[in-house]
């Protein structure tokens, strides 16, 4: 295929290759050449135009397919366009010359038609430079029309179309001639050729006025021929040229002279007018509308009126919304016209009264719910309203005129009910689609659209009244707070009205309706409301016999409200189950008897009623086993049955019943039947098997003798078809646009499709996806519908002999009946068949012996060949069905037999479809059937059908087939792949594009097989390399075939391709294919472009945004998308279409792709993301008003306006968004957030303003978030304060995350400000609205989160502005103190529960933070006077705001801390297991109550755990002593105060103690947490864990519960192994740092405990002996730990844990294996070496709670454990400073050397033995590291060893050999050459001289003391080179002059003597002191300091040495005199500046 690229053809290549592959080449080499034409240059292209000229005229003759002839034409066209035009008109006569000739063969006729395809593109590309030729040309093609067959008159249209295009006004002389020619086309047998007629009278009407003006009215009628038995796609051609004339003819202004004469302006009336009298009379005409119309007969044709509705939307939809806004109430009327009685023949009949409503509504939603933006859609809903009440009247004068008895049959009150079906069901739609936006059109009382709606639930007719109901559920789903209100109204009004069977029945609809609406508001309704309807409904059954006038309608709302109660679900109905059943009980007869003697008494009346009350009440028993499941105990079920054997003896009466009562009975008894057949499908078959045969033959005898001679395939086989199959039957059963009315024309001509008034029961159902209304069928159809499936169910549980009768019975009644009746009986027992077998393969049961098979397969096979397509289709799936159920392959290869002998023999269309799908199915259910030999058949036989030219049909089954096995027979197929991909290529380049199904089939072949071949496809060799490219030849044919769902088709392959091999997908060609797709008309191309595209974004978002926009610049003229991709790129379109879009699945792709390119480009692209969430979310509907209603609240007006802030630029002219959806602006607000996470993720440049502005000044295109922020708050502000509640809540959680990620970015123009701050003002006012009274919970809730994450966030420091948002929290709080009782009876309990948790949660969360800011200031302060007083003033501001936070809180605590603790008990009590139940208070707890406990266990858990914190936290501020007075009585109404908990009121003590008290609160802190720490779900959040550890810290922080957990060894060693397993199961640093201060804290209350007791009784055994005092703390007296019951143990298996997961190398088993190498040092995590630094803390403190001897037990391993630590973590650091997990070993070791149980005396050997063996491990750790020393730290083991000197008694140390080799440590640690090492050296000597004791340091000062001297002698020579070198002299000098002050007074003075010499010869002249280093220098005044300090103390030594060394006196002198004076000059200095030297010491020493 390389050959094929190049500019021309070559022939040598092309002259070697097979017949087919000349085709494939060509097509290849024309492909490239579209490619290459318009980039090569011009002097090229003429160099070889004739060469091509010829090469391209001369495949003209070649017969080329259509694909091919289109690529030639375009080819032609553009390569005259780009060369030289004068061997053009050669070209048009060669083509005209074709086209004259006389050849009529068929072998010909690709040859005229290429020509024909040619002079069009001529044409379209050149146009008038082609001058007059074109005269001729269109004579010539239009004769050549006149004997053309269809696809001569297809091509011949389309090219008058592109000619048309090109000639533009030059074509005038034409048009008359054209139009003629495409009218007769118009109304052509053939659909295609109508379409292209369609497309060519479109073309010709942009300049043809005559057609929009004199010629109107004929083209009007002619689309409405045109539309009579047309297919969808002639519907959606035709309405588009007739929607688009009408509105060029109402909006033309016609000037020009010629026609001015005969031209009127036309009217709006006069359009609609036209429309009408299509919609309302058809095609007959004006003309001919005598004879018919009035003797009555013709009806219109539903095609007709269908297209003409499309039309409709077509006219609205080009005119525009703002022509719609201008002119709605004039179009609103027309529309609603259609349906009233002034055109009675429309509605004459039921069903054509519900097709034509359905197409109004239709109309009414394209346009109204399509096209206009919220405010004008409130507009449009106030309209309809007015309609409303206009009908009303007129109801209301016609029924007040005429008495009772003749007002039913008033004309004008049945003729308005189908104008209000369609204004309530658009009203209804309206408001449900703009939800909580509708709130202001629904307070507006002027409209009063509740009033209007309500007003008509008592209209007479019945549709009315259910539409009415529908439209009140549908505003309760929109705007939940209305539910209640609606609920109370209708019962109120319902009782009142009792009396009237309109009202009655009226008002139970509107209650039912509203009680399913409660399932979809997530607020819910009242608990006590079940109470009240089931009251309702019960006194309405109760009644309903005394009044026989309105029994029936009683009876019926009894039941129907029983049965829409049962869908609040188990937690409401359970309180009602005694009622319903004992109600379900009584309307059955008890007994067979009693039924016998029921049918001889009573009349067609009492019957009826009878029947409907049994019905209702089979209705009510269904909806309770289907939405209370979980109620459905053995007990419950065992209740349910009784009545059931009855009410099916009851089904086998009902024939003689309605015998003897005649047809009033008709109705009745279906639904009957039809809700008995629903009910027993949905209980399971076992409880009533004793009924199965009595069924079972009513079952038989409803499918073979139906009533209705009504075809129900429609709706009866799709669901039984696969879904891929159904693509074979049309565009009818797929999903489009149109669906809701194209259904009609699928249903047949006998009925209109569902309607609610045939189901009052579906009223509280859920809605069928994608339907706005319920539609329920007749119940002659749904009784059907219901017993197929029922016959499914129970058939599978049927004895096998029994189903060889029944099947037989089946057949049998098939075989009797004759005609189209048979048809029907057949497609009923094959849907009820396969609903069994579909049954009986989930539940995996046999089918039975030989014999049901045979039956079986008679059944299916017959039906295999019947002729309705959709039933062989069914058939065909039924028997690869029976296949897998039978699952025998000699059963499947025999089935398959049979089916290719029929192939191969039959010759009909029917059988050979039916038969070949047979074989693809096979292959669905049973894989590859195993042998090679049978595919080889099946693919043999199919490829012949599939080149069947004759017939499209048989060629579309055959490869859909062939593509099911392709796809199912896996890698069995792939030595077929080759010649299967060659037979698609030759299809697609031959079968012409008429055929659009062959061509669907074929690209549904080439996606399996490019599935099949899969990753294969990357490769490179030859072979691989052509079949890739015969896969992209075969997508580009099919995506340029005009058939819509074929380019669908192409997309998704080449989706497959670019996933499987994406290299050699051209990325810019499919993104442009898929940007010119994005707005089709068609719904699965537009579904097929996003999928495609969410798949490429994935992966390269990026390329795929570029090209979208490139396109969209080079913008080619046949390029012109509905979205505007130039000024808002790919995103902004996908966000537009997001908002236009109407179907769910698509929206959900759209959204997901969004989120892909967001993910990975919103960093890079920052500024355009956030400018087009503002562009949507500004666009929001009354932003100002908002903006400026919330400043009127706002007190201090000093403060910035806010509206100024935030409106200043929402009057912007222009918006690329006008009026998006809300839900549209929802995502917006998400995809904000998303931007801020990802920005989270990309780097702290975005959360750092100083950093980003920097950043942004090197490089100007880096942009960061944070220079955005004030778009952030301005998004998050329009969106917290939009009328739309979820707007609201999206709008509050972006508030949230913006406070929470930029709190903390500091402003850098004003030091000790953050940025945020001058947004308090906006935070204020978008806070505001949500507390306001009207305000649902939810949103409050998420308020009061923002409220306390802006409070907490700190960014306010100035008390007064805090107050703002304070107090929005204070009026909440007043709310929550009113209790649950005064909660507004609007929404669920629960809510409130969620509010009043949400409000304690906020508190909390300030309280919290208060503590903490107050906690670490007094830190901070204690430090502030450590270093000095002089930052006094600074430091007092910054104490007033935090106590100045915690005063604010303070004033409430006392009511909040009981709040606390009243919803911790609750939460406590929620979380007792469920076999606590009975012990819960009947009536719940303080915040929930009993009935909502489950609704309320969410909030609860969503909330206590910052509660529990800050309780715990206000606990230990009052240190558990504030108890109330009044807290036994407490001044909350409340069933539970805290200290009554689960205590029974008899039992109780009237006052707590204080210390009782106490213990219940610490025990409730405890229990929570015990309970949540044992086992936290894995998806538990941080913030939970850690807040609760801290509780527990915060609980330990104080002596009360440190003094009952000391007590309680139980208690501790429980919580130990709790905090054990936490530390086990989360990684997390925190969670682990924060377990191991609580284990701190439990350890030292133990501690505190032991002292207590053993002070206690050393008190109280005063004089006794010490021997005798008993042995308190572990181990007693043996030593002995008992593991689970030890609290040492446990301590220490906790501190191990730790330890060994930082330090694997601790672990004695894995120190000996070969993973972990000893010697290496392991440099530990910030956060790993504080946990092992907190685990050292705590080892060291183990010993003190031990006994003596428990001590020693447990000694080794704290020591092997501590000096591990110090032995694998001492590295040196750069800066000389020690490691943290260092420092904190040898603090852990000075603890434990120091204990007291080291002295005391019964442990005091085992004590000094150990401690010596630690020693010698620490010396021996330096001998083990020979080859290591180069980052071995010597300074740590000799602080250690130091430590060990200091730290133990002397008798551990002072044995002569350890002594010995400590002492050597320090003599080469003294010759060390690092200046640090022998600073530490000599600073660690220091201490160890002046040791109290003498037998430890005079060794050590003997052995070290001369060499110290010496040192310092030497260094009189060096002078110091830097600080650390001077360190070193001082500190040695430190060490001699400390040695000199213990030294005994014989020796001091010789010490003496040595050390004056040193420090004088360190002293400087005055001359040198000028030049010398700072280092002298230093040394120079350090060594005058310790002069004049020994002069004095030594003054006699010193005066003997002065005298014997002049030098050295005079040295000293001068060095005294300078010194004088420079004090005197430093003094002076000092009083300018102070406080400048202070700085802070840290803790470093150990000693």
């Amino acid at each position: 295929m390389e050959l094929a690229h190049s500019l021309l053809l070559n022939e040598d290549a092309y002259n070697q290759l097979g017949e087919f592959q000349k085709a494939e080449f060509i097509f290849e080499w024309l492909q490239f050449l579209e490619k290459l034409l318009p980039v090569t240059s011009r002097a090229d292209i003429r160099e070889n135009q004739k060469k091509l000229v010829e090469q391209l005229t001369s495949l003209l003759n070649n017969s080329p397919g259509p694909p091919t002839r289109r690529l030639v034409a375009k080819n032609l066209a553009v390569l005259y366009s780009t060369g030289d035009t004068f061997s053009v008109y050669q070209t048009i006569d060669k083509c005209n010359e074709l086209i004259r000739s006389k050849d009529d063969s068929p072998s010909y006729l690709p040859t005229k038609l290429a020509a024909v395809v040619c002079l069009g593109y001529l044409y379209k590309k050149l146009g008038r430079i082609l001058g007059n030729s074109f005269t001729d040309t269109v004579g010539n093609v239009l004769k050549a029309m006149k004997n053309a067959e269809s696809q001569g008159r297809y091509e011949i249209m389309l090219s008058l179309q592109n000619i048309l295009n090109g000639l533009g006004a030059a074509a005038i002389p034409c048009h008359r001639d054209i139009y003629k020619a495409a009218r007769s086309c118009l109304t052509d047998r053939s659909m295609a050729v109508r379409c292209a007629a369609a497309k060519c009278l479109l073309e010709l009407q942009n300049e043809a006025v005559f057609m929009w003006s004199t010629d109107l009215d004929s083209v009007v009628t002619l689309c409405f021929k045109s539309f009579e038995s047309s297919n969808y796609d002639v519907r959606l051609a035709v309405s588009k040229l007739l929607g688009t004339v009408l509105a060029r003819a109402l909006t033309s202004k016609q000037t020009t002279a010629s026609t001015r004469h005969n031209f009127r302006r036309i009217s709006l009336e006069e359009v609609m007018e036209l429309l009408g009298t299509g919609f309302l009379r058809g095609s007959c005409g004006f003309l001919r509308a005598s004879g018919d119309m009035l003797k009555g007969t013709s009806s219109v044709s539903r095609d007709v009126r269908v297209g003409v509705t499309q039309a409709y939307v077509v006219f609205v939809s080009t005119l525009g919304a703002q022509w719609l806004e201008r002119n709605f109430s004039a179009f609103l009327s027309h529309i609603l016209d259609l349906v009233s009685q002034s055109h009675p023949k429309a509605i004459q009949s039921q069903m054509d009264a519900i097709g034509c409503r359905r197409c109004v509504s239709f109309i009414l939603r394209a346009t109204v719910g399509g096209l206009l933006g919220e405010k004008a859609q409130i507009a449009a809903a106030k309209e309809i309203c007015q309609a409303i009440w206009k009908l009303k009247k007129v109801v209301d004068a016609a029924m007040s005129e005429s008495n009772l008895e003749t007002r039913i049959s008033t004309t004008d009150v049945t003729a308005s009910q189908h104008v209000l079906v369609c204004a309530l069901q658009e009203l209804g739609s309206l408001i449900h689609g703009l939800g909580t936006t509708a709130a202001p059109l629904l307070q507006d009382s002027s409209t009063g659209v509740l009033e209007a709606v309500i007003s008509v639930i008592i209209h007479p007719s019945i549709s009315v009244r259910l539409t009415a109901a529908w439209c009140l559920r549908c505003i309760a789903v929109a705007l939940p707070s209305y539910v209640s209100l609606l609920l109370d109204r209708c019962i109120e009004r319902l009782s009142a009205l009792k009396s009237s069977p309109e009202a009655v029945t009226g008002y139970s609809f509107a209650v039912a309706a509203l009680l399913g609406a409660v399932k979809h508001s997530p607020l819910g309704i009242p608990h006590g409301k079940g109470k009240v309807i089931m009251t309702v409904a019960e006194d309405l059954l109760c009644s309903a016999s005394q009044n026989s006038r309105i029994s029936l309608q009683r009876t019926q709302a009894g039941w129907l409200l029983i049965a829409a109660l049962m869908t609040l679900g188990p937690a409401v109905v359970q309180h009602h189950l005694p009622r319903m059943l004992l109600l379900w009980k009584c309307i059955f007869p008890s007994s067979p008897k009693d039924l016998e003697t029921e049918k001889t008494r009573g009349d067609s009346f009492t019957w009826q009623v009878t029947l409907e009350g049994r019905a209702g009440a089979l209705c009510a028993i269904k909806s309770f086993v289907s939405h209370c499941a979980g109620l459905l105990t053995d007990e419950v079920v065992q209740r349910l049955l009784p009545p059931l054997p009855s009410a099916v003896d009851l089904l086998t009466q009902l024939s003689s019943i309605y015998k003897s009562y005649g047809n009033s009975l008709k109705t009745s008894s279906t639904v009957y039947r039809h809700k008995l057949y629903e009910l027993l499908a949905v209980l399971p078959p076992k409880t009533y098997e004793g009924s199965f045969c009595a069924v079972l033959k009513e079952l038989v005898a409803d499918l073979t003798v139906p009533d209705s001679q009504i075809d129900a395939s429609t709706f009866l086989l799709p669901p039984l078809c696969h879904e891929n199959d159904l693509l074979l039957l049309g565009p009818l059963l797929q999903e489009t646009d149109h669906r809701f009315i194209e259904e009609q024309l699928l249903l047949g001509n006998s009925i209109a499709g569902g309607s609610l008034e045939y189901d009052p029961y579906s009223i509280y159902e859920k809605v069928a996806k994608g339907d706005s209304v319920p539609k329920p069928l007749p119940p002659v159809l749904s009784v059907i519908s219901a017993a197929t499936r029922l016959f499914g169910v129970m058939f599978s549980h049927v004895a096998e002999s029994h189903r060889l009768q029944v099947l037989e019975q089946l057949l049998n009644s098939i075989k009797q009946t004759k005609g189209s009746r048979q048809q029907i009986v057949q497609l009923n027992v094959v849907s009820a068949f396969s609903t069994f077998l579909k049954h009986l393969a989930n539940c995996k049961g046999s089918l039975g012996p030989e014999e049901v098979r045979r039956s079986a397969l008679t059944l299916v096979m017959s039906a295999l060949e019947s002729n309705n397509p959709l039933l062989r289709c069914a058939a065909a799936e039924c028997l690869a069905r029976l296949a897998q159920v039978v699952s025998d392959s000699a059963f499947t290869a025999g089935l398959a037999q049979v089916s290719f002998d029929k192939l191969k023999s039959a010759r009909d269309v029917v059988s050979r479809t039916g038969h070949s799908l047979a074989l693809g199915c096979l292959y669905r259910y049973l894989g590859g059937i195993g042998s090679i030999q049978h595919l080889n058949a099946c693919v043999g036989i199919l490829y012949t059908l599939s080149q069947d030219s004759t017939s499209p049909d048989v060629q579309a089954w055959a490869l859909h087939s062939l593509s099911l096995i392709v796809d199912l027979a896996g890698p069995l197929y792939n030595v077929h792949v080759e010649p299967t991909l060659s037979l698609v290529l030759m299809l697609l380049l031959t079968v012409p594009p008429a055929y659009a199904e062959v061509h669907q089939s074929l690209g549904r072949c080439l996606n399996a097989l490019i599935t099949t071949l899969g990753p294969e496809l990357q490769g490179s060799s030859t072979t691989v390399s052509a079949l890739r490219t015969s896969c992209l030849l075969g997508c580009a044919v099919m995506q340029d075939n005009p058939d819509c769902l074929v380019q669908a088709q192409a997309i998704s392959c080449l989706q497959q391709l670019h996933m499987f091999a994406p290299r050699h997908v051209n990325l810019s060609s499919l993104v442009s294919c898929l940007c010119v797709n994005l707005c089709s008309s068609y719904l699965l191309l537009r579904r097929a472009v996003v999928a495609c595209l969410r798949q490429l974004v994935q992966r390269e978002a990026a390329e795929v945004s570029e090209y979208a926009v490139a396109l969209v610049k080079e913008s080619r003229e046949d390029f012109t998308p509905d979205v505007n991709i130039r000024e808002i790129g790919l995103e902004g379109a996908l966000l537009g279409l997001l908002d236009k879009e109407l179907d769910q699945r698509l929206c959900q792709d759209i959204k997901e792709t969004l989120t892909h390119m967001l993910t990975s480009m919103a960093v890079e692209k920052l500024s355009f993301w956030l400018k087009l969430c503002k562009d949507v979310l500004a666009a929001s509907a009354d932003f100002n008003t908002v903006a400026s209603v919330d400043t009127t609240q706002e007190e201090e007006t000093a403060k910035v306006d806010d509206a100024s802030v935030l409106t200043s630029d929402s009057d912007e002219r222009f918006h690329p968004f006008s009026n998006p959806r809300w839900s549209t602006r929802v995502f917006a607000a998400e995809c904000v957030c998303k931007i801020v996470s990802q920005c989270e993720n990309a780097g702290s440049a975005h959360f750092d303003i100083t950093l980003a502005q920097e950043r942004k000044q090197r490089d100007s295109r880096d942009d960061f978030l944070v220079l955005h922020l004030a778009d952030l708050i301005r998004m998050a502000f329009m969106a917290a304060t939009d009328h739309s509640d979820q707007l609201r809540l999206s709008g509050l959680q972006t508030l949230l995350i913006v406070v929470r990620k930029f709190a903390a970015v500091p402003e850098p123009e004003f030091p000790g400000h953050v940025i945020l701050e001058q947004y308090q003002a906006n935070v204020g006012a978008a806070l505001r609205p949500a507390f306001a009274p009207e305000t649902p919970p939810d949103v409050t809730a998420k308020a009061c989160q923002v409220c306390s994450a802006w409070i907490a966030s700190g960014v306010v420091s100035d008390l007064n502005d805090l107050r703002r948002v304070h107090q929005l929290l204070v009026s909440s709080l007043v709310k929550v103190q009113a209790g649950k009782e005064a909660q507004s009876q609007q929404y669920n309990e629960s809510t409130s529960t969620m509010e009043i948790l949400a409000v304690l949660k906020a508190w909390a969360e300030v309280y919290i933070v208060a503590v903490e800011k107050q906690k670490n200031q007094s830190d901070a302060h204690n430090h502030c006077l450590k270093i000095a007083n002089s930052a006094e003033e600074s430091y007092g501001e910054v104490t007033s705001s935090a106590s100045g936070l915690l005063d604010l809180v303070q004033a409430d605590l006392g009511t909040l801390s009981k709040l606390w603790l009243a919803a911790l008990q609750d939460f406590a009590l929620l979380t007792l297991p469920s076999e606590y139940a009975s012990q819960l208070p009947a009536e719940g707890g303080t915040f929930y109550t009993a009935e909502t406990i489950e609704n309320a266990r969410p909030h609860y858990y969503n909330s206590w755990a910052l509660i529990l914190y800050a309780t715990a936290l206000w606990l230990t501020s009052t240190g558990f002593i504030v108890v109330d007075p009044d807290e036994g009585v407490t001044n909350l109404s409340r069933p539970v105060t805290p200290t009554t908990m689960c205590q029974d009121s008899s039992t109780r003590p009237l006052v707590k103690s204080p210390e009782d008290v106490n213990t219940d609160r610490f025990h409730l802190i405890l229990g929570i947490s015990v309970e949540f720490l044992c086992s936290p779900r894995s998806d538990e959040a941080m913030e939970n864990i850690i807040a609760c550890l801290r509780a527990l810290q915060a609980l330990f922080e104080v002596p009360w519960p440190r003094s009952k957990i000391g007590g309680d060894q139980e208690l501790s060693v429980e919580l130990l192994n709790v905090l054990h397993r936490l530390i086990l199961t989360r990684e997390s640093p925190d969670i682990q740092l924060a377990a191991l201060e609580v284990v701190r804290l439990i350890l030292f209350a133990a501690q505190e405990h032991v002292k207590e007791k053993r002070r206690s009784a050393e008190v109280d055994d005063g004089a006794a002996e010490k021997e005798t005092l008993p042995e308190f703390g572990e181990g007693k007296d043996t030593g002995g730990l008992v593991p689970g019951k030890s609290l040492v143990f446990a301590t220490l298996e906790l501190c191990v844990c730790i330890l060994v997961r930082q330090l694997p190398q601790l672990n004695p088993k894995l120190t000996c294996s070969p993973a972990v190498q000893s010697g290496k040092h392991l440099l530990l995590s910030e956060d790993g070496s504080r946990l092992v630094a907190a685990a050292l803390v705590i080892l060291s403190d183990v010993p003190a709670i031990c006994s003596p001897e428990g001590s020693v037990s447990v000694l080794p391993t704290i020591l092997y454990l501590i000096i591990g630590v110090l032995k694998e973590t001492a590295v040196k650091l750069r800066d000389g400073q020690l490691p943290l997990t260092v420092a904190a070993s040898l603090q852990a070791l000075k603890g434990l050397l120091s204990s007291p149980m080291a002295r005391a005396e019964k442990s005091r050997t085992a004590w000094t033995d150990l401690l010596r063996s630690a020693l010698v491990t620490v010396l021996n750790c330096w001998d083990q590291v020979d080859g290591l020393l180069q980052e071995f730290d010597e300074v740590s083991l000799l602080t250690a060893i130091t430590v060990f000197v200091m730290s133990t008694s002397p008798e551990v140390t002072t044995v002569e050999c350890l002594q010995k080799r400590c002492i050597e440590k320090f003599k080469i640690t003294l010759d060390s050459k690092d200046p640090l090492v022998q600073c530490k050296c000599y600073q660690l000597l220091h201490s160890i001289f002046q040791h109290p004791n003498k037998t430890v340091s005079y060794p050590y000062i003997h052995a070290l003391a001369p060499s110290i001297v010496g040192k310092l002698q030497e260094t009189e020579k060096v002078k110091p080179e830097n600080a650390a070198e001077l360190q070193v002299i001082q500190e040695g000098i430190k060490v001699v002059t400390a040695l000199t002050a213990t030294a005994e007074e014989e020796h001091r003075a010789h010490l003496v003597a040595c050390l004056l010499p040193i420090l004088i010869s360190f002293l400087l002249d005055e001359n040198t002191l000028v030049s010398a280093t700072n280092w002298a220098k230093n040394l120079h005044e350090f060594a005058l300091q310790n002069l004049m300090q020994i002069g004095p103390q030594y003054s006699s030594v010193f005066k003997k040495l002065m005298a014997s060394s002049p030098t050295m006196k005079a040295r000293l002198e001068s060095a005294v005199k300078g010194n004088q004076e420079s004090i005197k000059v430093k003094t002076a200095k000092h009083a300018k500046n102070p406080g400048k030297t202070s700085s802070i010491q840290l803790k470093t020493n150990f000693l």
